[in-house]
């Protein structure tokens, strides 16, 4: 149990029979009237925030989530498969259920499930990946002082906005969490 008093973003609790993760908190007090926290919650499996003062004393139980390495094995039509690495068990899990985690991760890649009570409810890509770019337009010379960026299309298929000297065949650094370009490796 954890009193609103101790909230600190990124903890999970479980509230009316779901699982919130905390976005944001703020300790308010007020001139008149006793002091409250204001919080924004994330519910962990469908992803809608909702927002929702408590009293300091208020009390919520802590959810406990679960967080395995995993690889990608490989896609099977809306399948995704992947391995315990440790115990070699495999799973399958569906495109609607992965949602764009799997856009920057290619096949052998280690990920991270995200499970409470057993059921996957998410899957954490590595934060930063290399791929190779497989199609994008040439560079052209001249108007770079602006920082332009074209379109390119790397090995997965997922399409990233890159500087004009970055050509096909190039291997690029991609944050998976923007989606955006960081470097040439």
């Amino acid at each position: 149990m954890i009193t609103a008093g101790d909230f600190k973003n990124g903890i999970t609790i479980e509230l009316d029979g779901s699982v919130y993760q905390i976005i944001e908190f703020q300790h308010v007090k007020p001139g008149k009237g006793a002091a409250f926290v204001r919080t924004k919650l994330k519910n962990i499996k469908d992803g809608g925030v909702i927002e929702r003062t408590f009293r300091p004393t208020e009390k919520c139980p802590t959810a406990h989530i679960d967080r395995i390495e995993m690889q990608y094995l490989y896609a099977d039509g809306d399948l995704y498969n992947f391995m315990n690495t440790e115990t070699f068990d495999q799973i399958a899990l569906t495109k609607d259920a992965i949602g764009d985690a799997m856009k920057f991760v290619k096949e052998n890649d280690m990920v991270k499930m995200l499970s409470y009570n057993g059921e996957i409810f998410s899957v954490e890509p590595p934060l930063f990946v290399e791929l190779e770019v497989t199609e994008t337009e040439p560079g052209f010379k001249g108007n770079t002082t602006t920082g332009a960026t074209k379109p390119a299309t790397v090995e997965t298929g997922a399409e990233v906005a890159v500087p004009l000297f970055v050509n096909i065949g190039d291997k690029i650094q991609i944050d998976t969490r923007t989606g955006e370009y960081l470097k040439r490796v």
